[in-house]
């Protein structure tokens, strides 16, 4: 055990998307997913043990966090603690360049960091597999920002087969050399949470079985079009992907709909642009916002034409690192 570790994790964008689970107490999923981890977008979460205090304490972006928030955390930490066998207490400051509860996977990389230093502070010897599957316990998409570049989450049929690992040929300058636009809409809080909205489709939608057993083959097929260097295929799949996914959700009672009309507006954009010889695909999460993949060689174009004169924010980004943790000054 060390006193105190800081760990870095960057949030990912699936491609093949995780929405719903089978176990909600072990974070399992219905289907398996593919993700591009980010270089943009980080967390950079610092858990400092506190023996003498009577709770844990967590602040995020130099605020406390919300009842809600520092609930959560403090469940994660105790299924730390009960892995570990202490009882200390711990103090949690996490600050994150992804803002929060926007659809743009703040929980994937606030709970890898915050994973990675907890083990560390608390002594747990876990190998990257074992550090993706506690992840996924606080939450299930934190599993993959454990590693970089393109990373498959596996369902997996229990606790120690649900684990995500890297895909080669997500690297910068690989077979697919992928880049991603992300055109932030809105980056305010949005009305239905993400575990919300999963567990409403999952439990009303009649569409979710279907997209379920399609998101399996989805997730084969891509992982052949990455070892084919196909990112046209790729992108092909990963747009039908999340507009199945949006599907599924509109049929829940009562629907969830996190679309706006700047949300179609980037949609058509998009199509348009791949219409006039630009290849990129779109994918959206739980929010309004739009992420666009491409090759990166295209990306400088891609940005400028989304940007929509300036109207618009859009951030680019290459494929990021995994999981970095300091304990202790030993990384």
């Amino acid at each position: 055990m060390t006193n105190s570790a800081t760990a870095v994790a960057h949030a990912n964008i699936a491609l093949a998307k995780y929405w719903g689970k089978r176990d909600e107490a072990l974070a399992l999923p219905a289907t398996s997913s593919l993700s591009l981890t980010l270089d943009a977008f980080h967390a950079t979460t610092t858990v400092t043990l506190d023996p003498a205090a009577d709770a844990d304490t967590a602040t995020l972006d130099g605020r406390p966090m919300s009842d809600g928030e520092l609930a959560r955390v403090s469940r994660f930490l105790d299924l730390v603690r009960s892995l570990a066998g202490s009882s200390a207490r711990a103090a949690v400051d996490s600050v994150s360049t992804v803002p929060t509860g926007a659809g743009l996977a703040s929980s994937a990389s606030g709970f890898a960091a915050l994973a990675g230093a907890a083990a560390a502070v608390y002594g747990l010897d876990l190998d990257a597999r074992g550090l993706s599957r506690l992840a996924r316990r606080g939450s299930g998409s934190a599993s993959r920002s454990v590693f970089g570049g393109l990373v498959v989450w596996h369902a997996g049929t229990d606790d120690a087969t649900s684990y995500a690992e890297p895909v080669p040929g997500g690297e910068p300058g690989g077979p697919l050399d992928p880049a991603m636009a992300v055109v932030v809409l809105d980056a305010g809080r949005k009305a239905v949470s993400s575990r919300e909205a999963m567990r409403r489709t999952v439990e009303t939608s009649p569409f979710f079985p279907a997209w379920a057993e399609a998101t399996e083959r989805d997730v084969a097929l891509m992982l052949d079009a990455v070892r084919a260097g196909d990112l046209a295929a790729l992108g092909e799949l990963a747009e039908s992907n999340a507009l199945r996914m949006h599907a599924t959700m509109l049929g829940a009672r009562p629907p969830v709909r996190y679309w706006t009309a700047h949300t179609v507006a980037v949609l058509d954009q998009v199509q348009a642009l791949r219409a006039d010889g630009l290849p990129c695909w779109a994918t959206i999460d739980a929010g309004p916002n739009v992420k666009v993949l491409c090759a990166a060689p295209d990306l400088p174009a891609l940005a400028d034409a989304l940007s929509d004169g300036g109207t618009r924010r859009v951030v680019t980004a290459r494929p990021g690192p995994g999981l970095r943790v300091d304990a202790g000054g030993a990384s």
